[in-house]
């Protein structure tokens, strides 16, 4: 600038040391802000990683925890089936069982019936006092018993079963005239019996009638078996079987035969004994005279006969019950004595 103020214009050279400062300026700006920006990109950039990471590690936990949740339901799955497939079976086998068991029930029910109706036809139409001869092969002359032989060669009674036991027979008529008073007392006992009928001795009927007519009638010599016989007829099971109807070869070898043809087993007497027993299941045959028969017998009608009032199958009343209670006991009164009918000897 000269003496007039004036100033001097800017040279050139001036001019571009100013455009480089500018540029070099803002080239470091520029720096700093994409090392800024790139600092910051890199910042966000871990931090996506690290999420990623986590949602890495969450989806493969939520995998795993499916996969597990599969295979419960896939092992739940098979386990009901297996049990709901065992049930089925269960099922049908207890069908079957109940079914089976349904028609053996029907058929013993049918056999029941068949058997209560044909005791009912058989208390209708033999009575101890009038025995039903078709029905008691005992009974019959030796001329027609054959017909009425078992396969193996015997006529067996037992003491109490679907016929009675060997019965004495049909009384021969009298010309005299009976007559009769009924005992109080003994009709009362009978009654009371009545009202619960049952084999127990410890009622005030049984306990007399065991004590006046059954004891005395099967007291024999031989004190021990005559036991076993009150047993055995108590129990029903006493089997009588006419000697001349066994003694074949087909009886069993390993049976063991007590007395004889001409002894007694239960008096010990020599008799003829056309019959023997067998108690219950044992092996031991007894060979018994025919007043020994006619006393069992005897005593086998009589339990026969409340056997049949116990199961409601006699259809009379209360007092024709009682004098036929007390016929069967003049019978084992009358045994006791040594009477007996010829067709037993």
């Amino acid at each position: 600038m000269e003496g007039g103020g004036q100033v001097r214009p800017t040279s050139g050279r001036d001019h571009g040391t100013l455009s480089r400062l500018r540029s070099s300026s803002l080239e470091i700006r520029e720096k700093e802000i994409r090392e800024k920006g790139s600092e910051i990109l890199k910042e966000q950039l871990d931090a996506a990683k690290k999420e990623l990471k986590l949602k890495d590690r969450e989806c493969e936990r939520l995998s795993q925890v499916r996969n597990q949740l599969e295979q419960e339901l896939e092992e739940l799955t098979a386990s009901l089936f297996e049990e709901a497939h065992k049930m089925v079976n269960e099922a049908n086998v207890k069908q079957a069982t109940a079914e089976k068991q349904l028609k053996e029930a029907q058929g013993k029910i049918d056999v029941l019936q068949a058997e209560v109706t044909a005791l009912k036809t058989l208390v209708l139409t033999s009575t101890p006092s009038s025995p039903n001869r078709q029905l008691h092969p005992q009974l019959q002359s030796p001329g027609t018993r054959g017909a009425h032989k078992h396969a193996g060669g015997h006529v067996r009674n037992k003491s109490a079963s679907s016929t009675f036991p060997s019965s004495p027979g049909k009384p021969e008529p009298s010309s005299t005239k009976e007559d009769r008073e009924m005992d109080s007392i003994l009709y009362a006992e009978f009654l009371l019996w009545k009202e619960k009928p049952s084999l127990d001795r410890s009622s005030a009927f049984l306990s007399r009638i065991y004590r006046e007519d059954i004891s005395p009638c099967l007291s024999f010599t031989r004190s021990e078996l005559s036991q076993l016989v009150q047993s055995a007829v108590e129990n029903n099971s006493l089997t009588i079987e006419p000697v001349a109807m066994s003694a074949l070869p087909m009886v069993k070898a390993s049976a063991v035969e007590c007395g004889g043809p001409k002894k007694c087993a239960l008096s010990g007497m020599s008799r003829l004994c056309r019959h023997r027993i067998k108690l219950g299941d044992k092996e031991s045959y007894y060979y018994i005279s025919p007043s020994s028969r006619a006393r069992i017998t005897a005593v086998c009608n009589f339990f026969t006969y409340i056997r049949y009032i116990q199961q409601g199958l006699v259809r009379h009343d209360a007092e024709q019950m009682f004098w036929e209670v007390m016929r069967l006991r003049r019978e084992m009164t009358v045994a006791k004595l040594g009477f007996y009918p010829t067709d037993q000897g």
